[in-house]
């Protein structure tokens, strides 16, 4: 039972770490949407190809009078990513730590 605990903690370690890089992607890229980033660029052809397929899908779903001009996805994404941080990587860990008691 030991090694299916194991998988699980390592499972939610990978997810937990995944989810934090996408996470500063999309500020990053949200940051950089503040000023005229150059569309040539490899850093920012780099963060569009990455993060777009992630917030495009929101932006598909919010209305258009929830939008005001402003791309909100990003923060609907955090959310999203907290969410998942918070309550899957620890359902992940807890079931892993009672699976080895």
């Amino acid at each position: 039972m030991f090694i299916l605990s194991n998988l699980l903690s390592a499972v939610a370690s990978i997810l937990d770490m995944l989810l934090t890089v996408l996470y500063w992607l999309i500020l990053i890229r949200a940051i950089i949407s503040w000023v005229n980033p150059d569309p040539y660029n490899a850093i920012v052809q780099f963060l569009y190809k990455v993060t777009e397929p992630i917030l495009e899908p929101v932006r598909r779903i919010l209305p258009l009078n929830l939008r005001f001009g402003i791309d909100i996805s990003p923060i609907i994404v955090f959310f999203a990513i907290m969410f998942l941080r918070l309550f899957l990587i620890r359902t992940l860990l807890d079931i892993s730590m009672r699976m080895k008691a």
